[in-house]
């Protein structure tokens, strides 16, 4: 997923180890800059690591993480932390240069639909700011809206990628899937090579034939 943030970005992450591990792997990157509802310790790594563009103020809504992180935020001049509702609105977030929204989701569909906050039916946990960002991140130049999670759900032992969502969407038309198997480009493919290449990149090997069979009952031309 490192190979989607380019030199120059604008990137909104969350608190888990996805975004740790999104923030670990950039810290080569230059000219970065963090407009989020929320960062935790990653974005101080990026700072020691002079991934960011120190001209650029880091931008969020509140702050979660360590006590050495709050001592970097005591009284420090680059950091700017407003209301949610500036920074969370779609339009301000298009005007940030290239923004990189990194999301997570606990399944997703081979409509490429991502639901980030039931579990049967269930409330798991809220959503956050995922919407306001995907969209303001496909209205941004350059800005791509990415969906990252495992492939499998280890404690419900079950394959995290399904033929189609049962329950509410939490957002759809991302541009990049993406979970440790590889990257689904979703953004400019038609519904069938989208389907594909979540099989192919997203999907838990041992899902795939299941999912291939599904999704040809569902209308996909699968091969």
């Amino acid at each position: 997923m490192a190979g989607l943030v380019e030199d120059g970005s604008t990137l909104q992450l969350g608190i888990g180890g996805i975004p740790d591990a999104t923030l670990a792997a950039v810290t080569g990157r230059r000219g970065l800059a963090i407009w989020s509802e929320m960062f935790s310790d990653g974005v101080l790594a990026l700072d020691r690591a002079g991934a960011l563009d120190p001209a650029v103020p880091v931008t969020a809504s509140f702050v979660f993480g360590t006590a050495e992180l709050y001592r970097w935020l005591d009284r420090n001049p680059r950091v700017r932390l407003l209301r949610t509702e500036k920074t969370n609105d779609p339009a301000v977030i298009a005007r940030q240069r290239g923004l990189v929204s990194v999301n997570s989701a606990l399944e997703v569909d081979l409509f490429a639909q991502a639901n980030a906050s039931r579990v049967r039916g269930a409330i798991y946990s809220g959503f956050g700011g995922q919407t306001d960002f995907v969209v303001g991140a496909l209205h941004s130049p350059g800005g791509r809206a990415i969906i990252a999670l495992p492939s499998w759900h280890p404690k419900a032992d079950v394959s995290t990628v399904v033929p189609r969502l049962t329950g509410p969407v939490t957002s759809f038309q991302h541009s990049f899937l993406v979970s440790e198997h590889g990257v689904a480009t979703i953004w400019g493919n038609d519904s069938s090579e989208q389907a594909r290449q979540i099989i192919d990149h997203v999907a838990h090997p041992a899902a795939r034939d299941e999912l291939v069979t599904r999704g040809r009952e569902l209308g996909f031309g699968l091969s």
